[in-house]
């Protein structure tokens, strides 16, 4: 059923008239014009359906009957501000500590990812009286002028970035391509002793650390999965300077990891954060977030004598899709689904890697996976314009993929909840005939992944307007050049 109001492309004209111009598109040059979801499927104005790997904000799949009317009936009865007692804030605040540590016991609701790390912050410099943070780099943590300050993946993009002499970035704890890699003997230590080094640095400067913020699985940084032990270490040390720990769960809570809830757990149960942020899947596409911090926390930013007050954060709405989000993941065991898939995909990734030399790494977990793609394995080489290839020839044939990291050369895993092994397979097979044809056209041979770049086949990377490489499917020009076959023609964006 089509509910197309008017035809592609005078939406899209549309869209160039009335919408800021930095506001971009998946595939630009042929963008989808996708007018409804269900599951893990979305459908374009022809009807025709797609297999979605990309929104992990549909978490427990687009449009959940369910959850649809969880918000309908709420709505038919009330909807106003956090300031009139109401039951589903505090049945929802109680449902939500039920998932976490007990310390973590006080909630502020807000409406996005980057409200809730913005808010974040303030929690820090006023619990601490400090004004310094630590991110770590390539990290995203939301688009409000405090957090683009703390995103090195959005200001090393900037030319005329000036960095915040308060923000201090650490290195990205990647043992792939990172300082310490997997050879390294304590990796975890090596990474911490890093932020401690800048610790001891600020302190010479005489500034204080307010806070560490990580995303506790770095996504648009290209899937990185810190080494068991690094947020322990680091903790220790952020702590002993008077700062806290800021855990951001924004892209990778509520099960998406399979074998925890929460992705921060997987390093353990000896560790806890200091203030947990919530956004994308709390609400499956429904505007809201959470951050959560301990009494300690919230009782001093209370003694800042300013009242906190959210318009729309915590509403009877947005508090009952909350609630229904969660009875979904548990009726539907969602979790234990990410965790069963999650394995499935991995060992098809892994089986890939054997066979292509274009893959150099596999990691992540559950439900948040990445491919990394080099065109050299002991030089790590990236294989930016592959990795844009394989998502536009992915969405040719009807499957959704993005690509990120600091090269853009990270495949992304991480659908709908709700993804199936018969998904995984399908995806992972259209990816091996996709890497097979273009390591045929490189000349590309897996006992020889030292030597394939080959300086015969020279290919353009893909940018947008501004130069810089593109990910995501957000710009795209013709990377397909010599030898490597081309069935559409791309246009310049």
């Amino acid at each position: 059923m089509s509910v197309e109001r008017v035809e592609k492309k005078k939406t899209l004209d549309l869209r160039k008239k009335y919408i800021g111009p930095s506001c971009k598109m998946f595939f630009s040059h042929d963008p989808i014009k996708i007018i409804r979801a269900k599951g893990q499927y979305m459908y374009d104005e022809k009807g025709q359906q797609y297999l979605d790997c990309i929104n992990n904000v549909a978490h427990v799949g687009h449009c959940h009957p369910d959850v649809v009317k969880a918000g309908a009936q709420q709505m038919e009865l009330l909807n106003t501000n956090s300031r009139f007692l109401h039951d589903n804030l505090v049945l929802y605040a109680q449902r939500l500590q039920d998932t976490l540590p007990d310390k973590l016991s006080v909630c502020y609701f807000v409406n996005s990812g980057s409200e809730a790390n913005d808010l974040a912050l303030r929690l820090a410099w006023q619990y601490t009286g400090h004004k310094d943070i630590i991110t770590l780099d390539n990290a995203y943590h939301g688009h409000v002028s405090s957090l683009i300050d703390i995103s090195p993946y959005k200001f090393h993009h900037a030319s005329d970035a000036e960095l915040n002499q308060s923000v201090h970035v650490a290195p990205s704890p990647d043992v792939y391509r990172g300082k310490y890699r997997a050879d390294h003997p304590d990796p975890a230590t090596a990474y911490a002793d890093e932020v401690k080094d800048i610790i001891h640095g600020v302190r010479e400067k005489g500034g204080k650390i307010a806070a560490f913020i990580a995303e506790s699985l770095q996504s648009c940084g290209g899937q990185v999965i810190p080494p068991p032990g690094y947020f322990q270490q680091v903790a220790e040390h952020v702590r002993k300077a008077g700062g806290i720990f800021i855990a951001d769960e924004v892209q990778v809570g509520f099960g998406r990891v399979g074998s925890h809830f929460w992705a921060f757990q997987l390093q353990g149960e000896d560790f806890v954060p200091d203030i947990v942020t919530m956004g994308k899947p709390i609400g499956n596409g429904h505007p809201m977030s959470c951050v959560v911090t301990t009494r300690e926390v919230a009782e001093a930013f209370m003694s800042s004598g300013m009242e906190y007050f959210n318009t729309f954060g915590g509403n009877p709405v947005s508090c009952a899709i909350g609630m229904a989000v969660l009875d979904v993941i548990e009726k539907e065991d969602l979790q234990g689904n990410a965790l069963r898939v999650g394995r499935h995909l991995t060992r098809l990734l892994e089986k890939q890697k054997e066979k292509h030399p274009l893959v150099g790494d596999i990691r992540g977990r559950g439900l948040f996976s990445g491919v990394e793609l080099v065109k050299d394995r002991l030089k790590l080489t990236p294989a930016t314009a592959e990795a844009q290839e394989v998502i536009y020839r992915l969405k040719e044939q009807y499957i959704l993929l993005s690509a990120d990291g600091p090269h853009r050369n990270v495949l992304k895993f991480k659908p709908p909840m709700c993804f199936s092994m018969e998904d995984a397979d399908m995806v992972v097979d259209k990816i091996d005939q996709i890497l097979t044809e273009l390591e045929e056209a490189l000349g590309m041979k897996l006992h020889n992944t030292s030597n394939v770049e080959n300086d015969s086949i020279k290919r353009k990377l893909p940018t947008d307007e501004h130069g810089h490489q593109c990910h995501s499917g957000l710009a795209h020009n013709k990377v397909s050049t010599q030898g490597v076959p081309q069935r559409t023609k791309r246009l310049r964006t």
